[in-house]
């Protein structure tokens, strides 16, 4: 049988006394290897903090991003706004310290495997807040999550299904005029080449 393939996480910010208690947590696995070199590509980042500051938040933005970004966060608490900040510097999961060995190994697998974790009710609490964002924020101004507006998305939506600039306009009641300068804006503000380039992008990203 062939051997188990290693993942090795790179432990960041612990204190001895907390490095004791993820090797005692993680020193079965014999598949999980705790280093104290700089993730190799692949790899894991545990970054252990009090909370989600903004040191634990630097370190999450500056720790190696192959391909992926695999930073898992052991926090002692974490407020919304921690929350939000974690998410958005990258992190792929995040664990609290009082969690069995379990839950952190999940955690660690899950990062190197691309995938994320988060306890049940910091989920709630992410989605919640992602809904006061587009409740109090975007909807206000016409925006969506992905940064477009609706009248954007229309357009990108139509061209995607292979309408010119003619049909386009015709089928939202815009002018050439208009749907060009719709065009021209997602392309700027995206730093996109042209307008395949701008639909390749949106339907990539999730946003069409």
């Amino acid at each position: 049988m062939a051997s188990q393939e290693k993942i090795f996480v790179s432990l960041s910010g612990a204190d001895p006394l907390t490095r004791a208690g993820i090797e005692a947590r993680l020193g079965r696995k014999s598949d999980i290897v705790l280093t104290t070199d700089p993730t190799p590509e692949g790899g894991v980042t545990l970054i252990a903090a009090d909370e989600a500051d903004g040191a634990a938040i630097r370190a999450i933005r500056t720790a190696p991003a192959m391909g992926l970004r695999r930073v898992v966060l052991l926090v002692g608490r974490i407020d919304d706004a921690g929350l939000l900040a974690a998410v958005e510097a990258g992190v792929s999961g995040i664990v609290r310290r009082n969690s069995d060995a379990a839950t952190l190994e999940q955690a660690i697998r899950g990062a190197a495997e691309g995938d994320g974790t988060l306890p049940p009710d910091l989920l709630g609490r992410l989605l919640a807040q992602v809904g006061r964002l587009q409740r109090q924020v975007l909807s206000p101004r016409g925006l969506t999550l992905g940064g477009l507006t609706e009248r954007e998305v229309a357009v990108l939506r139509l061209i995607a299904d292979g309408h010119d600039t003619a049909e386009v306009g015709r089928e939202l009641y815009f002018s050439d005029r208009t749907v060009k300068n719709v065009i021209h804006d997602v392309t700027t503000r995206f730093e996109l080449r042209n307008r395949a380039h701008a639909v390749a992008y949106v339907i990539r990203q999730g946003l069409i």
